[in-house]
C-alpha cells in the first residue's frame, strides 16, 4: 500500500495553488498524504526573456518530467496549457481537475480598472485608444489581438501575479491580458475588467485546466488520481490536445483552440491559426460526442491545414528560428 504520494510543482504563486489543490483533494477523498516537492524548472530560471523567444514545448515542465522518469516524485500538477501536445515515453495524464473560466481577461490600472465597464470589444478598445501598451508575451494573444487593435505595442511581461498586477500599476502598460482563470483561483476576480469572447480571441489549448500527470503502468498513483478526476474536463483536454498534436504545434504558437461541453454529451471545438502579424487567420469549428473527444480535435486540426494554418504555422517558426538566432 501506498504510504504517500511525492508531489512535483514548480514554486510559482499559481502552481502552488494548483498543487495544494489536488493534494488536499487526494487527501480528502480517502487517498493516500501528498508530500509537496517545488522544482525549479527552465521557465522559472528565464525570468527575464520573453517566452516567445526561449520557449520550448517543455519550459515549464521539463525538469518536473525528469523527475518523475527518475522516480523522484510519483505525480506532477501542470498548468495543462504549458504541457507539450506529445508526452515523454512513460508518461501519461492521469487526471483533471474541474475546468476554470478559460477565457483571456483584460486587467487595467486599479485607477482606471474602476472606472472602466466596459461591455464589448469595441468599448474596451475605444476606452484604450489608438497605440496602447499592452502586456503580453504571448504569441497567440498577439496574433489575435493585432487584428482587434492594430495600432497596439505588445510587450513581455513575467514574474508572480501580483508582480505583475504591481508593474501595471505602477503605469508600465495600459493594460494585461493574462489568463482569466489563474486571477480567479488566485482571488483577483475583482481586476478583471472584462473577459474576451472566444470569437474575437480564441485560448490557448488547455487554458484553465489543471493536469495530473504519472509514470505510464503507475497503478497505486492512477487509482488515487482517479478520486479526483473531472471527466468532463478531461474530455475536453483531450481534444484541445489532440487538435495541437494535429498541428504539430507547441506551447509558442498561435494556436487557440477551446472544447465546450454542449447537448449533454456533446463537445464543441473552436480552434484558430492566425499569422504573428495578425494578417492571416484560419478558423474551425465542429461537434462529437465527449467519447470521441480526441477524434475530433484531429478532425478539426486537419480541416484547420486544409485551409493554410500549416503555412501559417511553418512562418511562425521561421521567426522564432530567426530570434533564436541572433540571440548572443
Amino acid at each position: 500500500m501506498t504510504t504517500e504520494l511525492r508531489l512535483g510543482t514548480r514554486g510559482s504563486q499559481l502552481a502552488l495553488w494548483q498543487a495544494n489543490t489536488v493534494k488536499r483533494l487526494i487527501e480528502e477523498r480517502g487517498g493516500p498524504p501528498c508530500r509537496i516537492i517545488i522544482i525549479k524548472t527552465s521557465g522559472d530560471r528565464l525570468q527575464d526573456a520573453p517566452l516567445s523567444e526561449v520557449g520550448g514545448k517543455r519550459l515549464f515542465v521539463k525538469e518536473i518530467e525528469d523527475a518523475m522518469l527518475r522516480g523522484d516524485i510519483d505525480l506532477a500538477v501542470h498548468s495543462s496549457k504549458d504541457m507539450p501536445a506529445v508526452l515523454p515515453d512513460g508518461l501519461v495524464i492521469a487526471g483533471v481537475l474541474p475546468r476554470e473560466d478559460p477565457l483571456d481577461a483584460v486587467i487595467l490600472p486599479m485607477a482606471q480598472g474602476s472606472r472602466l465597464r466596459a461591455q464589448t470589444i469595441s468599448e474596451l478598445v475605444a476606452a484604450l485608444g489608438d497605440a496602447p501598451s499592452i502586456g503580453t508575451g504571448s504569441v497567440r494573444r498577439i496574433a489575435q489581438l493585432t487584428r482587434l487593435m492594430p495600432g497596439a505595442a505588445f510587450a513581455p511581461i513575467r514574474g508572480n501575479l501580483d508582480t505583475r498586477l504591481r508593474k501595471l500599476d505602477e503605469g508600465a502598460h495600459d493594460a494585461l491580458v493574462l489568463a482569466a482563470a489563474g486571477l480567479r483561483r488566485l482571488g483577483f476576480s475583482s481586476r478583471i475588467t472584462m473577459t474576451i469572447p472566444a470569437d474575437a480571441c480564441v485560448p490557448a489549448p488547455g487554458q484553465g485546466i489543471v493536469a495530473i500527470e504519472i509514470r505510464d503502468g503507475d497503478e497505486a498513483t492512477r487509482q488515487a488520481v482517479a478520486r479526483i478526476d473531472d471527466p468532463t474536463a478531461g474530455a475536453a483536454l483531450r481534444a484541445e490536445r489532440s487538435l495541437v498534436a494535429a498541428l504539430g504545434g507547441g506551447c509558442q504558437t498561435p494556436i487557440g483552440a477551446l472544447a465546450t461541453p454542449v447537448d449533454g454529451d456533446a463537445l464543441e471545438l473552436v480552434a484558430a491559426v492566425v499569422a504573428l502579424d495578425g494578417s492571416r487567420a484560419v478558423r474551425a469549428h465542429a461537434r462529437a460526442s465527449r467519447a470521441d473527444a480526441a477524434a475530433l480535435g484531429a478532425r478539426v486540426g486537419q480541416q484547420l491545414l486544409a485551409d493554410g494554418a500549416g503555412d501559417i504555422l511553418a512562418e511562425a517558426e521561421r521567426a522564432r528560428g530567426t530570434v533564436e538566432g541572433l540571440q548572443p
